[in-house]
């Protein structure tokens, strides 16, 4: 993943970019605003770490996370498109999974993952499992996300 290649390909189409993190805690905002100039292309970003906070901030339906859990491709899929629709921007990107090291199950080990892109055209979810401490986990979820923004950038537009 190399962040001057998505900078290159967000700014010459001219888009813009929010995200709505959960497992990653506001990393992938960071990993952004690393870049100089990122004000022209991110909108912002929310750190929805709670249940209510997907719901009351970002729209995600209540029976969706009653239905399959926080960490799955329905919540993943709706953070996106509610952080695209809340900050007015042309593609979300969104975090839900388990860092660790506790909180895992047999059905959803740490390290269990769900990424989203998405544009006003199309939603793209990945499912990923990592390894390592907390801190790597959620280091690779940014990475994932980053590149997956980058891959996706062709697909969804």
């Amino acid at each position: 993943m190399n962040i001057q290649t998505i900078l290159t390909q967000i700014t010459s189409r001219h888009l813009t970019v929010a995200t709505a993190e959960s497992c990653t805690g506001g990393l992938i905002a960071h990993t952004l605003t690393n870049i100089p100039g990122s004000s022209v292309f991110f909108n912002g970003g929310v750190i929805c770490y709670s249940n209510e906070s997907k719901t009351y901030l970002l729209g995600v339906p209540s029976h969706l996370i009653n239905r399959y859990g926080a960490v799955s491709k329905p919540v993943a899929k709706a953070l996106a498109e509610g952080i695209r629709k809340q900050f007015k921007t042309n593609l979300g990107i969104s975090t839900t999974g388990i860092a660790g090291p506790t909180g895992g199950s047999p059905q959803k080990p740490v390290g269990l993952v769900f990424i989203a892109v998405t544009s006003a055209k199309k939603t793209i979810v990945k499912r990923c499992f990592f390894t390592g401490t907390r801190l790597s986990i959620k280091t690779q979820a940014c990475h994932t996300a980053l590149g997956l923004l980058l891959q996706s950038m062709k697909k969804i537009l």
